[in-house]
């Protein structure tokens, strides 16, 4: 992408009612929506998270299905997101909305217990270990869920990385938290949640495109 373009992006997200861009010290500092956002959207249904949303396909897709629930894409990438902003404010769907930050600032932009699901779609693995910090299913990353999660709540992780599956995986187990469900190839598993067969990131498809294993882990956390 052009960075003329990319700037367009940038310019037109200012004007979205749905895209907030703050800077990083408006989020560290008491930011305005946090423990607000259902005064945000107008209403006390649940907020579900899709973290590293890219496009937004999975924040568009859910919102389309289940109207009564409320859907925050967040990414540092706003020229992404655009897309995803865009294609809900032309389909008319008040229950979404995008924060353009970084995800480790998420629990200075959510409340205690104010979340209800968090979905992690295909996020880099970040394979090297000097990255292990960068790693969204890392042990202070999952502290920072089960912060803004409700009691009931829940993390869904879906990748073509089997080391981030196996990783987790792992570290969930070491953890003792409740993996409620894991495979390793849900496009093979006759069983698998339709929710997470039915949508799919532009990624997903050229993965599975080149017929590329999908897996997916569901669980709670519990400290």
């Amino acid at each position: 992408m052009g960075s003329k373009n990319k700037l367009k992006r940038f310019n037109e997200n200012e004007t979205f009612s749905n895209v907030i861009q703050p800077t990083r010290e408006q989020v560290t500092t008491n930011f305005q929506h946090k423990g607000k956002w259902n005064a945000f959207f107008k209403n006390d249904n649940p907020i579900v998270l899709e973290l590293g949303c890219g496009k937004g396909e999975y924040t568009i897709a859910l919102a389309e299905k289940n109207p009564n629930i409320n859907y925050i894409g967040i990414d540092i990438k706003g020229a992404r997101f655009w897309r995803g902003a865009k294609t809900a404010l032309e389909e008319n769907l008040p229950n979404v909305a995008f924060i353009r930050t970084q995800i480790e600032l998420v629990d200075f932009c959510f409340a205690e217990n104010e979340v209800s699901e968090i979905w992690i779609t295909f996020p880099d693995p970040q394979i090297k270990y000097k990255r292990t910090k960068h790693r969204l299913t890392n042990s202070d990353f999952l502290k920072k869920y089960h912060h803004i999660l409700n009691e009931d709540g829940i993390v869904h992780l879906k990748t073509d990385s089997e080391f981030m599956h196996g990783y987790t995986l792992g570290l969930l187990h070491g953890q003792g938290q409740e993996v409620l469900y894991a495979h390793h190839d849900i496009y093979k598993n006759p069983h698998a949640p339709k929710v997470v067969l039915n949508t799919q990131t532009f990624y997903e498809k050229q993965y599975l495109e080149l017929d590329k294993p999908i897996t997916y882990i569901k669980f709670s956390l519990k400290y």
